[in-house]
């Protein structure tokens, strides 16, 4: 993992170097290359020697569904000619944390056992942003596994009230 981060990290920093009058739209696309680059079958496809650069590229760019712009093209011939495609996801991660920090805000994934409607997830995100101390830009993800609850990922920080929490700090507290 530290690995792709590594070998990302380079592109994440030039692409965002390059993209300043419009991280938002570089931001869309490149999500959306990210998205398509973590599919095994894909980088099964381009690992595969008979397959060249070229079918790759246009194999990717078809299954994106975005428009391209050129500068996009080009970042994506980069990536496959170097044999990073693997990579694109943490690119585009690295890529949006540096947006973030920017415009000084984090991304974070809210966990929920249930569906939460607008107005519940609007108080959530308020008080997360007092606890965190910074802008979020907040997702939310359904895990019924956590039986009640939310389980909040800002980063590296994670905030854990959920249900099975609270049962496995209480099967440590009785078995210790």
């Amino acid at each position: 993992m530290a690995e792709l981060a590594t070998i990302a990290r380079p592109y994440a920093e030039a692409l965002f170097k390059s993209a300043k009058a419009d991280l938002n739209g570089t931001s869309q696309w490149l999500d959306a290359l990210g998205a398509v680059a973590a599919n095994p079958q894909l980088l099964q496809f381009a690992g595969n020697p008979k397959v060249g650069d070229q079918q790759v590229f246009d194999v990717v760019a078809d299954v994106a569904k975005v428009q391209l712009p050129d500068n996009a093209k080009n970042f994506l011939r980069a990536v496959i000619e170097n044999g990073r495609l693997a990579a694109l996801p943490e690119i585009a991660a690295q890529f949006r944390e540096l947006k973030n920090s920017l415009g000084g805000s984090s991304d974070a994934v809210v966990y929920s056992a249930f569906p939460m409607d607008t107005t519940a997830l609007g108080g959530v995100s308020t008080a997360l942003e007092k606890r965190f101390g910074r802008k979020l830009n907040v997702s939310i993800k359904e895990d019924p596994s956590l039986i009640g609850g939310i389980r909040v990922v800002v980063g590296d920080e994670v905030l854990d009230t959920s249900v099975k929490a609270r049962l496995e700090q209480m099967k440590v507290a009785l078995t210790a």
